[in-house]
């Protein structure tokens, strides 16, 4: 699939929690084309041609709402993402780059697949769980943790999921009450032998798939979103 770049129009812009936001593109070009668990290239500065693609920031594509509407969330953690906030309006035109990645486009669907994400580590998940080739998959669970149950924007996402996946478990942990997922636990449910996708802060990638690699999972049955 070829990389393009789109100019969009925001279409809708939320602040539920502080420092996290969700954000709507509609295209003002075609429809978006790209494939669950892809990421995007944005930015804030005009693109020219002439100069080159300015500086931006790379953003799993939360969910497609419509052929030319998405949706992403992201959270204020740095100076890019802090612009973000402060300048990104309703109606503003922002260009991005997409589609990038291949999370999802190798996985046998007939394994087990489990899916581990930390706060807004969720959404490339959730690309996948509402589209249709989801149906497909063989008894796939998520475990996913939020620092508190307002940080959890996702519930009916996950209700998406299960309608087009009747086999599909889920389990949600809010750090203030339950702790946090412990990988031992999942990885004695589901075995060596499952295939484990981590998405999530950088630190909880790099435990879960060191802890998950020394119990005897092949590397090549541990999937990572991180390109942050």
């Amino acid at each position: 699939m070829l990389v393009k770049k789109v100019l969009t129009e925001v279409a809708g812009l939320q602040n539920p929690v502080e420092n996290l936001f969700v954000l709507e593109l509609r295209s003002t070009e075609k429809p978006f084309k790209f494939l669950p668990g892809q990421f995007l290239h944005l930015a804030l500065d005009p693109y020219d041609p002439s100069t080159g693609w300015p500086e931006s920031r790379c953003f799993s594509i939360q969910a497609q709402n419509a052929p030319d509407r998405i949706v992403l969330s992201f959270s204020v953690r740095g100076q890019f993402t802090s612009r973000m906030a402060s300048e990104i309006r309703v109606g503003k035109n922002i260009w991005v780059k997409l589609p990038y990645g291949s999370l999802f486009q190798d996985p046998d669907k007939a394994s087990q697949c489990v899916f581990i994400a930390g706060g807004t580590g969720i959404t490339p998940f959730l690309s996948l769980i509402t589209d249709r080739s989801f149906g497909s998959y063989k008894t796939p669970k998520l475990y996913a943790g939020f620092r508190s149950k307002k940080f959890n924007l996702y519930d009916d996402y996950l209700a998406r999921g299960k309608a087009i996946n009747h086999e599909f478990g889920y389990e949600i942990k809010y750090e203030d009450k339950d702790g946090m997922h412990d990988i031992s636990k999942i990885l004695n449910e589901h075995g060596s032998g499952a295939l484990y996708f981590l998405s999530g802060p950088p630190q909880m990638i790099k435990q879960f798939r060191a802890f998950l690699e020394k119990s005897g999972t092949v590397r090549g049955n541990i999937r990572t979103d991180d390109w942050e």
